[in-house]
């Protein structure tokens, strides 16, 4: 939220008196909420005395420090031979595909074996996008045929992985409408039957969310976590808009943390939350 912090130093700096009100507009307009924007406002406002623009960065890093938890480590492969399995959950358009694809990235580059498996399958440029980012990345991939149980893809591929001895399988599920309840079953259909070869399966539920959606992806992440008890959070257009509260928000309204963001378009562009960083480079 480097853009938001610019924005208020903008805004204040040679005024001759704060408007709270916008002040407070602008606050929730960065996606912080309107909880935490009332309690920032009322603590500058007890400070008694003609604030700054400093005073507002400094009393929004506190609070957003205070609020989030400390960072996530990074996934591990599982210490019992079976594989580390990730569900990535969310709507279309937030950049779910591109994330799991990223992610594969990232632990292979950890020295990890990893599979990706395609179970967006009512969506053909869904598997395609995938495929191509497989072939990309030399990394496995398991398709269905066009509008398969997308559990189905998600048991073989698991299967697979069992008799491979492959590290992690992440699962690229449909781009659900949160407001489709069947579309949401279908979620905890695929936990059921991942769960048939290994009971603690699937151990890691990451929801995908635009940062520059706002509340909608605040409402995204409530359905979701209804279906399938979210991990975690991968943010995605991280890169400039200054949209970066909607992390904070959802943690404070659900207790889901952010573990990665993604910063552009590409497989680089990819890393774990640091909430120091988030504090003092993104917002």
């Amino acid at each position: 939220m480097a853009g938001f912090f610019k924005k208020i130093i903008n805004k204040i700096t040679n005024k001759a008196e704060i408007d709270w009100d916008e002040l407070e507009a602008d606050l929730i307009a960065a996606d912080l909420g309107a909880r935490l924007s009332m309690t920032i406002i009322d603590e500058l406002q007890d400070l008694g005395r003609k604030i700054n623009a400093e005073d507002v960065i400094s009393t929004t890093k506190k609070h957003i420090a205070s609020i989030l938890p400390q960072d996530l480590p990074d996934l591990k492969p599982r210490t019992d031979a079976l594989p580390h399995v990730i569900v990535m959950v969310g709507v279309n358009g937030t950049g779910k595909t591109t994330s799991t694809a990223k992610l594969a990235r990232h632990l292979k580059n950890q020295g990890h074996s990893v599979m990706v498996a395609a179970a967006d399958t009512f969506r053909a440029a869904a598997v395609e996008q995938l495929q191509v980012w497989a072939d990309r990345l030399q990394i496995p991939i398991t398709t269905g045929a066009q509008n398969a149980d997308p559990s189905s893809v998600c048991y073989t591929a698991h299967q697979a992985c069992i008799k491979q001895g492959i590290d992690f399988l992440i699962c690229d599920t449909a781009g659900r409408l949160h407001t489709r309840n069947n579309l949401m079953e279908e979620l905890a259909k695929i936990e059921r039957t991942i769960a048939k070869q290994d009971q603690t399966a699937p151990h890691t539920k990451l929801i995908v969310v635009d940062a520059t959606t706002g509340s909608n992806a605040l409402q995204q992440a409530k359905e979701f976590n209804k279906a399938i008890e979210l991990s975690g959070l991968v943010v995605t257009k991280l890169d400039g808009s200054g949209k970066g509260g909607i992390i904070v928000s959802i943690y404070q309204e659900l207790n889901i943390p952010a573990h990665f963001i993604g910063l552009g378009e590409e497989p680089e562009q990819f890393k774990m939350f640091n909430k120091e960083q988030f504090a003092q480079e993104i917002m």
